[in-house]
């Protein structure tokens, strides 16, 4: 609401985007945010808010510099951010979620296709996010959450191994994006990042999951298909009780949390106006694509055959 408001976007070159890139902002910061009181809260959720237009912005300034390696060059940055998905983890809940945000800003940016001129628009979604997380954190109690699991001792770092395990696989990506074209590279991208868990065993469980919640979530939102243009406010009201189910899910059971994200995908896109059935159904395929890759990259780089309790992100 308030990117849409006129004395707020006005003069911004980007304004059409400033909602969606704040309320992508924001959403996906209070998903990573995991502090006990609302102090902490509000910190950290304005620290996320503040790294995923950090993530915006270095895809805004790497972006062309890529150009020249042609029309998937650009999609090499989110590799850069699928290495911090993994590697900040070592900093605890709130690395994790610092680069979560990062990739997230990067793929909101890419999906916006913003450019140089746009930096003060993705500055505003920073800070219009800051405010729309923390207000209905301040005014909800406490939350009970559980202390991140302790690290193992490796022979090598298990977070350097996990960011090397997703940037890897993510290059693949966009390799074969370049050599055959994929409909969507940056989906398959995005399920190599989160699928790379802190052993191999924990990442062949998540290529599982994510791949039997995707292929569940998709149907179901196919389904819905004949109703998003004639009742668009029913189709998002299912979209947000899906991100409900996402954010309850994600710690326990990410099937179930990935089925309601992909549910959450294609409903938006069908209410966006997106109905090409090719290429809501690609979602499914291109999570089978970047889910089968991040477990090649855990069994072949720098394996994990350590265990400690995922710190699903």
């Amino acid at each position: 609401m308030l990117g849409a408001l006129h004395d707020v976007a006005q003069g911004l070159p980007a304004a059409a985007s400033l909602s969606s890139l704040a309320g992508g902002f924001a959403l996906w910061a209070s998903v990573s945010e995991g502090q006990a009181t609302r102090f902490e809260s509000a910190r950290d959720l304005a620290l996320l808010s503040a790294a995923a237009a950090l993530g915006a912005a270095s895809f805004i300034g790497f972006a062309p510099l890529l150009i020249v390696l042609g029309r998937a060059g650009p999609e090499l940055t989110l590799a850069a951010g699928a290495f911090f998905v993994g590697y900040l983890r070592r900093y605890g809940v709130q690395g994790a979620g610092i680069g979560s945000q990062i990739y997230i800003g990067q793929l909101l940016a890419f999906g916006a296709q913003l450019t140089v001129g746009d930096l003060p628009t993705v500055a505003m979604a920073g800070a219009i996010s800051a405010v729309a997380a923390i207000i209905p954190r301040m005014l909800s109690g406490p939350a009970e959450h559980p202390p991140p699991a302790p690290a193992t001792s490796t022979s090598h770092s298990v977070e350097l191994s996990m960011g090397l395990q997703a940037a890897a696989a993510a290059v693949v990506i966009v390799g074969l994006d370049w050599l055959i074209g994929l409909t969507e590279a940056a989906w398959a991208i995005t399920a190599c990042t989160y699928v790379i868990g802190n052993s191999t065993s924990g990442t062949l469980d998540r290529v599982r999951r994510r791949i039997v919640g995707t292929a569940i979530g998709v149907p179901l939102g196919l389904a819905l298909l004949p109703i998003a243009a004639h009742a668009p406010a029913a189709i998002w009201a299912a979209a947000a009780f899906a991100m409900v189910i996402y954010a309850m899910a994600l710690p326990e059971r990410y099937d179930i949390a990935c089925g309601a994200y992909a549910f959450t995908l294609i409903v938006t896109l069908a209410a966006g106006g997106e109905h090409s059935i090719p290429l809501l159904v690609a979602r499914a395929w291109e999570t089978l694509i970047g889910g089968s890759l991040g477990l090649i990259a855990a069994l072949l780089l720098f394996p994990i055959r350590t265990y400690r309790k995922e710190n699903a992100t």
